[in-house]
């Protein structure tokens, strides 16, 4: 794997020797023959934590085709750098709303599905939910998916609210009183109004993909109401703080409550995680790969693309991350207690609980980002 900060070296040799090649052309015909072959290379952008890195390995290893692999922990991190032009990635993996909403603004180029055989083996249901996002399957293909819940260190939790506190509801966050007696053990809530605030709207009886500024405030205001109570807001430290007991409750994405829970274990300390699915109702995204219109090597990533869509590729990168695949046909090769996980591949009622959501228009953004940003400095 080529570390990040080799990526524009690598970039600069390669153009560096094609310009050689090309003077080497014009002085002699008979070079052509033997000048070096481009070398390939693949620019990929994704989530931390996110992929088995023998799967990169292996990639490398059949096809010849270099990896270069960066990663963010924050969608907001990844628009930025789309939009900002010339990002020099060949394939990301934006979560829904946000693949939506770089859709719209022209970002990426559409899919030669004919490039990507493997696609058969695509999820239907999950592939007809990402539709809300990209009409058609045009310009993505579901990597993972998963839920956004509850994690908790069961035996810290129990211990301060008692046996009888149920533990599958958002009260567990909005409800001051039982926040005021987690302060002290630790509680960290993602750093991502997208996911917190449709996640919470079903509490007060709204609709997770409301778009109404007073739904939404319901829920900031709430949030506001408890942040004392609060030591972090992020979107990955949690995944240590529950593992090692450093937290007893977090927000966070399925997937990596269950990373947390694993990481306990390994370690034998004693540590026992939970993964909750709110009874309210919680929310269902989905992080797909797309290609963006500047890709320098678009070959290259379809190859990519293909490669992770194979089941058993598919399935050894749940094994590793603990995420549900959009991949139908992986199921087969994913370890049975993974699969047999409801916190990771809900049962069907559970599946008719969980809602995704659409983008914000521009003008409810900037409401949500002002909301946001007084819940996480308090003023």
């Amino acid at each position: 794997m080529i570390r990040a900060g080799t990526r524009r070296a690598l970039l600069t040799r390669i153009l560096t020797a094609g310009a050689l090649a090309a003077l080497a052309f014009g002085a002699d015909p008979g070079a052509r023959a033997q000048a070096p072959a481009r070398e390939r290379v693949v620019n990929i952008y994704n989530w931390s934590d996110y992929i088995d890195p023998k799967v990169l390995e292996a990639f490398t290893k059949e096809t010849g085709i270099k990896v270069v692999y960066d990663t963010y922990d924050n969608n907001e991190i990844l628009e930025t750098k789309l939009l900002a032009g010339r990002s020099g990635y060949d394939v990301v993996a934006p979560s829904g709303p946000f693949l939506q909403r770089l859709i719209r603004a022209g970002v990426f180029q559409p899919l030669d599905k004919a490039k990507i055989p493997n696609l058969v083996h695509a999820w239907p249901e999950i592939a007809a939910r990402l539709a809300t996002y990209d009409p058609g399957n045009a310009f993505a293909v579901d990597y993972m998916w998963g839920t956004t819940g509850i994690g908790v260190n069961l035996a810290q939790v129990r211990e301060r609210l008692g046996a009888n506190q149920p533990l599958n509801t958002w009260s567990l966050i909005l409800n001051p009183a039982l926040m005021g007696k987690l302060k002290d053990c630790g509680v960290m809530l993602l750093d991502s109004p997208e996911d917190l605030i449709p996640s919470m709207l079903p509490f007060y009886g709204f609709k997770p993909d409301s778009k109404r500024w007073d739904d939404i405030s319901q829920v900031t205001d709430a949030l506001f109401k408890v942040r004392g109570s609060v030591r972090k807001f992020h979107s990955s430290e949690y995944i240590n703080g529950l593992a090692n007991g450093d937290l007893c409750l977090a927000v966070g994405y399925s997937g990596d409550v269950m990373q947390a829970r694993k990481r306990a274990e390994e370690a034998k300390n004693g540590v026992e995680v939970g993964y909750l699915i709110p009874r309210e109702g919680a929310l269902m995204w989905f992080d797909a790969f797309a290609i963006p219109k500047d890709a320098p090597h678009p070959t290259e990533a379809h190859a990519f693309l293909d490669y992770m869509m194979r089941p058993e590729v598919a399935a050894a990168n749940t094994n590793f991350v603990s995420y549900a695949s959009g991949n139908a046909a992986a199921r087969k090769f994913v370890k049975p207690e993974i699969l047999a996980n409801p916190g990771i591949y809900p049962d069907e009622a559970t599946m008719q609980r969980l809602s995704s959501n659409t983008a914000w228009d521009d003008r409810t953004q900037r409401f949500v980002t002002r909301s946001w940003t007084r819940v996480r400095t308090g003023r």
